[in-house]
């Protein structure tokens, strides 16, 4: 189930990208030969207003194929090689810009028509992650914590704290179930995500929805937000607080988007805003092959005053391109590798 949720957030933001590009090239006149969802053999087509629009067969990525971009098609008049520089950067600009429009419209929505979580008063379980100690103990969703070891526990941070303070031990649990009282126990554990004592199992949470112009501006602050904490976690990158090895690819993608729409419906689009955030930020990264180096060669073109030659700039893009793939390899790997070791 994991899987199909991933193909479908990633297709959704993957579109929303293309589309980007697709919109402005039309918009600036640049004829488009086709508009593909996936790469790979082509599983369905049909022609629009000369535009072939596909699905192919490998779902994790897309492309506007637009004239003036192959070798035979560089002397196309209208094509995207023989546009301004100035077109040429909002054509590759407008791909990043959709996918940081879609988390706004998704953290609006989010805020709007599903509310903001607010813990409730009570020690009252929300939902249990799978095979932690709580759902192996016997909790289930709705139960009410009343004591533990024989103290009233009055609040969830009450209830947490005391998990902490565990050291690993067995808890003895008083809970109310639908008004009958029942006793279970509990031992707490560490992970690898956390040091503290977990059981697994988080809060039950009212949601209280919020004005459209109070959505509004959340909406861009927490885009503002997510984006400025994606550029510190490149920033690390690149000066080596932080390495390679934690990174994420699909396999990681594939677990956290499983693991976020568990938490429910209001989770699942908070990751997927954070993942379009993503994808807008590394795409205008200045690496060849990216949209961000179509950026650069329009601003070098118009420092310039004529382009560099498309043999040299497609070799660049080339090599660019076979960085990226040997980046996806390696951080699939440790995917891999974080998978087996648990």
């Amino acid at each position: 189930m994991s899987i199909i949720v991933t193909i479908l957030v990633l297709s959704i933001l993957i579109l929303v990208h293309e589309w980007g590009h697709f919109i402005v090239a039309r918009r600036v006149g640049i004829p488009v030969y086709e508009f593909s969802l996936g790469f790979g053999y082509r599983l369905l087509h049909y022609k629009k207003n000369g535009v072939v629009y596909s699905l192919r067969i490998f779902p994790i990525g897309g492309f506007v194929q637009m004239a003036g971009e192959q070798p035979d098609d560089m002397e196309n008049p209208e094509g995207f090689n023989n546009r301004t520089p100035l077109e040429k950067m909002r054509v590759a600009f407008a791909g990043p810009f959709m996918n940081f429009v879609l988390a706004v419209l998704l953290f609006i929505y989010s805020y709007a028509f599903i509310g903001v979580p607010t813990p409730v008063k009570e020690v009252v379980i929300g939902g249990l992650i799978a095979d932690q100690p709580a759902a192996a103990a016997g909790l289930k969703e709705n139960d009410q914590g009343l004591a533990v070891n024989g103290k009233t526990v009055s609040n969830w941070n009450e209830f947490t704290d005391i998990i902490k303070e565990s050291n690993q031990k067995p808890l003895h649990l008083k809970i109310d179930r639908d008004g009958n009282i029942i006793y279970k126990t509990v031992t707490p554990q560490k992970t690898k995500q956390s040091p503290d004592p977990k059981i697994g199992a988080y809060s039950k949470v009212n949601y209280e929805k919020q004005g459209i112009i109070t959505s509004i501006k959340f909406g861009f602050v927490r885009t503002y937000d997510f984006t400025v904490l994606m550029v510190q976690s490149l920033g690390m990158l690149f000066s080596g607080e932080a390495s390679t090895s934690d990174l994420a690819g699909p396999v990681g993608i594939t677990m956290m988007v499983g693991e976020a729409a568990q938490g429910g419906m209001l989770y699942l689009l908070a990751f997927t805003a954070f993942l379009s955030i993503n994808l807008g930020v590394l795409n205008l990264l200045p690496i060849p092959a990216l949209d961000g180096s179509r950026i650069m060669f329009g601003i070098v073109e118009a420092i310039r005053r004529k382009p560099i030659a498309p043999e040299k700039e497609g070799f660049i893009h080339w090599i660019g391109f076979m960085f990226l793939m040997l980046l996806i390899v390696l951080v699939t790997y440790n995917d891999i590798v974080r998978l087996i070791k648990g």
